[in-house]
């Protein structure tokens, strides 16, 4: 195994680990589980996405590329802005039950479809004219 498959298998585990939490969360916060307010609740997700960060940054570093002209990279780099906004609605902003059901449920749809971009490694959306 080398040392990128090594990080790209920490990266893979990480982002298992960051949408089954956000799922979670979601769940816990839409019931008012009194759970949502442990350390854990709290900590973890944060722990597990810098993990995250720092095994892609890895990667883009051993593969040589600027994120920011290889388009499908830049391509996820816009979804994961889009996937934290609509998170921060899902888990903290959203007001209702509903606003916070539709944005987790956007954001589930837009971690798709940053999986289906680093699967591919192909823009399909924003920078597909390419």
């Amino acid at each position: 195994m080398t040392f990128y498959e090594f990080v790209k298998y920490i990266h893979v585990t990480a982002i298992t680990l960051s949408i089954s939490g956000f799922i979670f969360r979601v769940v816990l916060k839409l019931n008012d589980s009194p759970y949502q307010t442990k350390y854990w609740f709290k900590k973890l997700p944060h722990k597990v996405d810098i993990i995250l960060l720092a095994s892609a940054l890895t990667m883009v570093y051993i593969l040589g590329v600027n994120p920011f002209t290889t388009f499908w990279i830049a391509e996820k780099i816009i979804g994961l802005l889009i996937y934290i906004m609509l998170g921060m609605v899902a888990l903290r902003w959203g007001k209702t039950k509903n606003i916070r059901i539709i944005a987790a449920g956007l954001a589930i749809m837009v971690f798709s479809y940053i999986v289906y971009v680093a699967h591919y490694k192909a823009p399909t959306v924003v920078f597909s004219y390419s």
